[in-house]
């Protein structure tokens, strides 16, 4: 109980939203491979989605937290579902202007209520019970997060990638006009269909939240101005090298999950098989990784009651660094094996990043977890990154530009090794 009111129904609902932003994060990463074939673009352009998709965390997480302090965490949940919601559906009009722009809009759009979303839950979630207990409370609540994503990698295989017009980019490069148009609205009514449904979900869940009473619905304001709340925060080192360390995670995070599909694309057609099986193949591992990060988030959730959480994040970054080796250096299903193993090595980061930089930040913690969303940017910056490496398109000292690329995911995971080693010495 907490003001007088059963948290039980309240962590449920709140943990159901992790589970919402979880598939739209993971539906939308195949589909960078699948605007690029739709509209006949190239791989950088096609990470555009991801630069749409992120850049809307970064915008409003302040104004988020601002409304938050103003109103309640309900209230921010609540308007984080109607943004998400109006986004999702936002695909429809989308998809009868034939362009590629109004669906990166609608990317911004919905990201704008994940963003919300995010900078309500993680802390409404903190604030549910003891600080002693608050990373565990947010590695369960986050253990959601993939089982959303799960869904979402299987929709975007069987729902989308499946149902779209098999021919490969090479042959739709050929195309007239009037018979590219044509494909081409085939393939963008396969793809909307899922942002549709889940915009319908997305509204009933925001109705039932809404008839919902919820706990600390007025305990939500510092007292302080927003410009107070950030001096005192970056004054705190722990707090400030955590956004830090939380911007190359989700960096990393995106690019591991997102070009999956172009480097087992290139290694599966190099053992023979065409464009498409090659890349519903890649999409399998792509699942796989899927499922190994959630079976990996509830047993790194019981290791935390025995280990502290930056030994075991520090742990985990190192060995997602030797991972990530592997996938430079090999040309072979091996790489792809070392790229799901990824997975495993990042279940417990972001919750575990989040807890412990706003550990002892007393009434800032609002405005702080509103700073940890905003580092969300990583998956923005990134992305785009990579895939002008990808784009080379050759061979860089040797190797493929695909493997070449995953460097910059390597330079994140020993930036979050470092947080790690540099939080257990605080402790």
């Amino acid at each position: 109980m907490r003001n007088g009111v059963s948290l039980l129904i309240p962590f449920l609902l709140i943990t159901s939203c992790f589970a919402l932003w979880g598939f739209a994060n993971d539906v939308t990463s195949p589909m960078v491979k699948a605007f690029s074939k739709i509209f006949r673009m190239s791989v950088t352009e096609g990470a555009l989605v991801q630069v749409a998709f992120y850049l809307g965390y970064f915008v409003m997480a302040f104004p988020a937290a601002l409304f938050i302090q103003r109103y309640s965490f309900k209230a921010g949940v609540m308007l984080g579902l109607l943004l998400y919601a109006i986004g999702a559906l936002a695909f429809i009009p989308a998809s009868y202007t034939g362009f590629y722009y109004p669906f990166l809009l609608a990317y911004f759009v919905m990201t704008c209520g994940l963003s919300f979303l995010e900078t309500s839950c993680n802390p409404y979630i903190y604030c549910m019970g003891s600080e002693s207990t608050a990373t565990q409370r947010l590695n369960m609540a986050q253990a959601f997060n993939p089982i959303g994503a799960l869904s979402g990698m299987y929709v975007a295989m069987f729902l989308v990638q499946a149902k779209m017009n098999p021919m490969d980019s090479a042959t739709r490069a050929t195309l007239s006009d009037d018979m590219f148009e044509s494909v081409k609205a085939h393939d963008l009514s396969v793809l909307i269909q899922p942002y549709v449904y889940i915009g319908i979900v997305v509204l009933l869940i925001l109705a039932l939240i809404y008839f919902t009473r919820m706990p600390m619905d007025a305990d939500t304001h510092s007292g302080k101005s927003l410009g107070q709340s950030l001096r005192e925060l970056v004054r705190i080192g722990n707090y400030r090298e955590g956004v830090i360390a939380q911007f190359f995670y989700v960096g990393a995070q995106v690019m591991c999950w997102t070009f999956i599909i172009q480097y087992g694309t290139r290694v599966l057609m190099n053992e023979g098989m065409d464009e498409r099986s090659a890349e519903i193949m890649s999409q399998k591992f792509n699942i796989a990784a899927l499922v190994l990060f959630t079976v990996s988030r509830f047993i790194c959730t019981w290791f935390l009651k025995y280990i502290k959480p930056g030994k075991l994040l520090a742990v985990l970054a190192v060995l997602a660094v030797m991972a990530i080796m592997g996938v430079i250096v090999s040309d072979s299903r091996f790489g792809l094996y070392c790229l799901v193993a990824v997975s495993g090595c990042m279940s417990l980061m972001f919750p575990t990043i989040y807890g412990i930089a706003l550990k002892g930040l007393g009434d800032n913690v609002k405005v702080g977890g509103a700073g940890l969303i905003m580092s969300i940017l990583g998956g923005s910056v990134f992305p785009p990154l990579q895939a002008m490496i990808i784009d080379y398109d050759g061979t860089i000292l040797g190797l493929p530009s695909a493997n070449v690329s995953f460097v910059l995911p390597l330079i994140c995971f020993v930036v979050i090794a470092c947080y790690g080693v540099k939080s257990e010495s605080r402790s």
